[in-house]
This record gives C-alpha cells, sequence and structure tokens, in this order.
C-alpha cells in the first residue's frame, strides 16, 4: 500500500457570532450547574440540607468547608467553558489555556456519564434504591439524583459545545484515516508513553476489575462494608477508561488498524487519559486523607492503585498532546 503524507491543510474560519443552537447549549449548561453550586454554597453556609444527622461528613466541618470551596469554583469553569466556547474572545484563546480545562472537565463528568445511567439500570432490575452505604449515611438519596443528572446536563452541552468548537478550529488536525499518516507522524514521545502506559496499566485495570467482580483484596474495613451496586458498577466503569485510554494511543502510535479513522482513535486516548488520570487524582487526595478510624483509611494498594491510573492518564494524554502539536506543526 502506497502511504502519503496527509496535509493537515488550514483551519476553517471561525463565526464571531454562535448560533441559536449554541446560545441553548450554553443556557443548558449553566443552568445545569445551579442545583450542586446552590448546595455547596448552602454547606459552605453551614446549612445542613441533604445531609443526614450522622453523616460522616459532619465529622470534619472545617475539612467539608475547604472542600466544598473547591468543588465551587471546579463547577463554576464549567460556566466560564460555556461561555469561552461560544464567545468570540473565546475563539482567540491559546490552545493551551483552553485544552486543559476541558481535559479535566470531560475526565470527571465522563465516568459520571456512563456510570450513573447504569447505577439506575442495575438498581431497577434488582429492585433496590441507590445505596452509598449499607453502615453510616453519607447524603440523603435526592441529592445524588439532582447533582448526578445535572452533571451529566453539563457533560452533554459542554462536549457538544467543545466538539462544534474543535471542528471550526482543528478538523484539519484529525482528518483522514490512520494509514494516512506517515510512519514518523506518531513521533517517539508518544511511542513511549504508550508503552509505558499500557505496562502501567496492568495495576489499575487488573485491580479495578477484581473489585468489580466481588474481590476484597486490598480494600479498606469500611469500603468492604459499604459495597452495594453502584460500587461494582464504578469499578467496572474505571477498568473500561483504563482500556479505553490505553488502546487509543497504541492505536495511534503503532496503527495495528490502518483504515480506523484518525479521530476515533485521539477521542479514546483523550477521554480515556481524563477519565482515568483526573479520576485517579481525586481518588488519591481522597485516600492520603487521614479518617475517623483505621478502617476508613484507604489502604496503600487503594492509593497506589489510584496513583498508578491516575500517571497512565498523564502518560497518555502527553503523548497525544506530542501528536497533536506535530499535527498542527
Amino acid at each position: 500500500m502506497t502511504q502519503t503524507p496527509l496535509a493537515p491543510g488550514a483551519p476553517a474560519a471561525l463565526p464571531e457570532h454562535p448560533g441559536r443552537a449554541r446560545v441553548v447549549l450554553r443556557t443548558l449548561a449553566i443552568a445545569s450547574c445551579v442545583p450542586y453550586l446552590s448546595l455547596k454554597t448552602a454547606w459552605i453556609a453551614g446549612s445542613r440540607i441533604g445531609i443526614p444527622d450522622d453523616s460522616v461528613l459532619l465529622d470534619n466541618r472545617a475539612l467539608m468547608a475547604v472542600a466544598n470551596s473547591v468543588t465551587v469554583l471546579m463547577d463554576g469553569a464549567v460556566i466560564v467553558l460555556a461561555l469561552l466556547l461560544t464567545q468570540g474572545w473565546g475563539r482567540r484563546v491559546p490552545a493551551s489555556l483552553l485544552a486543559v480545562p476541558m481535559w479535566v472537565a470531560g475526565g470527571l463528568l465522563l465516568p459520571i456519564m456512563v456510570g450513573f445511567p447504569v447505577q439506575l439500570l442495575v438498581n431497577a432490575f434488582s429492585g433496590g434504591g441507590i445505596e452509598r452505604s449499607t453502615s453510616e449515611p453519607f447524603l440523603d438519596e435526592w441529592v445524588f439524583g439532582v447533582v448526578y443528572c445535572g452533571f451529566i446536563v453539563q457533560g452533554l452541552t459542554l462536549g457538544t459545545l467543545f466538539v462544534l468548537y474543535a471542528r471550526e478550529r482543528w478538523s484539519h488536525v484529525w482528518r483522514g484515516r490512520v494509514w494516512d499518516l506517515p510512519v514518523a507522524a506518531a513521533g517517539r514521545l508518544l511511542k513511549v508513553c504508550a508503552v509505558a502506559a499500557a505496562v502501567l496499566a496492568l495495576l489499575p485495570a487488573t485491580m479495578r476489575l477484581l473489585w468489580a467482580c466481588g474481590a476484597t483484596t486490598g480494600l479498606s474495613r469500611t469500603r468492604i462494608e459499604q459495597r452495594a451496586a453502584d460500587f461494582y458498577v464504578l469499578e467496572g466503569v474505571s477498568a473500561l477508561f483504563v482500556v479505553v485510554a490505553v488502546a487509543g494511543a497504541l492505536l495511534i502510535a503503532f496503527r495495528p488498524a490502518p483504515a480506523l479513522p484518525l479521530k476515533t482513535p485521539l477521542a479514546m486516548a483523550w477521554l480515556g487519559s481524563g477519565a482515568v488520570g483526573c479520576w485517579g487524582i481525586w481518588l488519591l487526595i481522597a485516600a492520603v486523607l487521614p479518617g475517623p478510624e483505621d478502617g476508613e483509611r484507604a489502604t496503600g494498594l487503594m492509593a497506589l492503585t489510584y496513583a498508578v491510573g491516575m500517571i497512565v492518564g498523564l502518560l497518555v494524554v502527553t503523548g497525544t498532546a506530542s501528536f497533536l502539536r506535530r499535527r498542527c506543526a
């Protein structure tokens, strides 16, 4: 087969004013942030709405206030991104300043978008509610429904806006199929990152899959006691994203499926690395925080699984970013 380099070409012209569809999507994205921001603001102010009397969240009010303040800023960033993706000034923002927060937002929201509907289906067929704990209450059940539904709307609207934005600004970067790439297109950095991520991914993928299948190896006493249907679903989803991230990087780096559209492995690497890396960071932070009792603290194997998952995500996104830079150049 004769291979010819695929010239990226020039980016498409960017419209200065959003269309009606983007205005609607922007409005929905901003509106979907209101329930979460309202709850978090109320909790920071001292309200206990949605928090049972014996919730573990009340054990350390200072830590809860700090954590809620951080998450308020994170969800507020969704509003900023929705404006950036639909305003004329947002078309002139450097790619790096947009890519990082979008990677984090997509990485944190995507597992919820996939996992929460599956949880609902599993619990519907099992005839039970969505339990978060079998020992100590965490939050009232309605809080999860309100907050997670808002997250799903945020992910759908913000993701759609980003796709529309990226298609106008960078569609020339992922045009064509994998076989159009010259042999040297991937670059050494992507290949090294892809191989390293594939090796390291064996740990988080294996542990997540074991936990999803019911194994208790490495789990803390409290986590074992609190397992319910949603725990197994989330562990299975987490294992899936590890595989997706690594597969996307390997497909670009070594081209085993040359007829595949280039945008497919790029999307796999981008979204999978965000889900694995960002949730790895988030869970690792939670794991190193002290618990009220020894049984409530994350075990060393749990912390190691989260840390290696974080590294896998960062390796994949680093290699993918280097490939995109080479394509743009």
